[in-house]
């Protein structure tokens, strides 16, 4: 994830950078240095966790507890039937 997409991916959750912070476990700082690409002029990488974090919240996964607990939704799941 690149750091504009991590921007595109907060705003199109209408999320501040402190709603995107507390949604995933970081501190609002981390927001802005994934959003920047950089801390202190070093570049920063977003890990492959954060990533993976920001898709199961922008599908509407709010948390996981394993594969055989529910899964909370930020948004409940539509019945197929």
């Amino acid at each position: 994830m690149e750091p504009g997409d991590f921007r595109k991916w907060r705003k199109a959750l209408n999320f501040s950078q402190k709603d995107a912070a507390e949604a995933l476990g970081l501190k609002r700082r981390m927001i802005q240095y994934y959003e920047k690409g950089e801390r202190d002029g070093e570049p920063v990488q977003i890990p492959l966790t954060v990533a993976l974090a920001c898709y199961a919240l922008s599908v509407g996964v709010k948390n996981y507890r394993g594969p055989s607990k529910k899964v909370d939704r930020l948004i409940p799941e539509t019945d197929p039937a």
